[in-house]
């Protein structure tokens, strides 16, 4: 099938996988019975990438748990890769290391396209949206009896960071569960960038604008000014956001689309309402609190349109 696809001229117009055939031969130089053998990255070079990525694999790591312990006794693996197919961490049973050892899905190794030819790691970040390589969708001949689906993960910068992986080396998961699968790595792979994007703006409030089951959370990251200091990709995306945009802090109101002027009357009105808040109500003490008599407050107070 992937010698057909590649004597068709017109064959990469037809799908993501034939587009990825195409390129594995044409672009990446690679034949199917003869793709050369996987690299892998030595100790060092492995400690390196993952303190790279020290932050995110923090992160990914209760996701990745909860993952393996829905999919683990199928027989899949699973497996997260930086953004250039080096994988980062795997989870596989005892019974299934030997069959994933075998096919090179392990801790270190190199699954980009260009390395490894179709796959659904490399694929996906080639591509940079959710594929499934379904066992003879691979370019490679010897890969041709796993499954891999697969879904990209990205940086609070809205960067690509890399690739959730679910892998299968057993002939009895055909299409159908390949699909269930990734589903689930979908949505698993937009939880490890929600909670990137949290933990990396940790100290800042951070606003929900929508939640999208193909995008993710679409999430604005503000200081105390209300000034907005980062968003996520799903936010990019929604508010047509750019690196240049972002590269100085807007206000909040001013992304969302509303025309609201600064005001000192505004500043003054928040202030006052929050001293109240914190003072139960009590103008006395709201007063302690800003370091103003209470004649002080009553005059703020009428000025700003609030009543103690």
């Amino acid at each position: 099938m992937v010698l057909e696809t590649l004597r068709s001229p017109s064959s990469a117009a037809t799908s993501t996988v034939a587009a990825s055939w195409c390129r594995s031969a044409f672009a990446h130089g690679l034949t199917p019975d003869d793709v050369p053998l996987r690299d892998r990255l030595d100790q060092a070079a492995l400690s390196a990438a993952r303190a790279e990525h020290e932050t995110m694999l923090q992160v990914a790591a209760p996701i990745l748990d909860n993952i393996y312990r829905s999919v683990g006794r199928s027989g899949c693996a699973v497996i997260l890769s930086d953004a250039k197919g080096v994988i980062l961490e795997q989870r596989s049973g005892d019974g299934d290391v030997a069959a994933f050892t075998a096919a090179g899905l392990v801790e270190g190794a190199i699954w980009s396209e260009a390395e490894q030819g179709t796959n659904g790691i490399g694929t996906c970040l080639f591509e940079g949206k959710p594929v499934v390589i379904h066992r003879d969708q691979h370019f490679a001949s010897r890969n041709v009896d796993m499954s891999c689906m697969d879904a990209p993960v990205h940086d609070p910068q809205g960067r690509l960071a890399g690739a959730l992986d679910i892998s299968s080396c057993r002939d009895d998961h055909g299409p159908a569960m390949a699909e269930m699968m990734a589903a689930l790595v979908r949505d698993a792979a937009l939880k490890i960038e929600r909670d990137y994007f949290c933990r990396h703006y940790a100290g800042r409030r951070i606003i929900l604008l929508s939640d999208d089951a193909a995008t993710g959370s679409a999430l604005l990251a503000v200081d105390r000014d209300d000034l907005v200091v980062g968003a996520s990709r799903a936010a990019r995306v929604r508010l047509r956001l750019t690196d240049d945009a972002l590269s100085k802090p807007h206000p909040l109101s001013q992304l969302l689309g509303e025309d609201v002027r600064p005001s000192f009357d505004d500043a003054d009105r928040t202030v006052l309402r929050q001293a109240l808040a914190q003072a139960g109500g009590n103008a006395s003490r709201a007063a302690r609190l800003l370091g103003i008599g209470r004649a002080t407050l009553y005059r703020r107070l009428a000025r700003a349109g609030l009543s103690s």
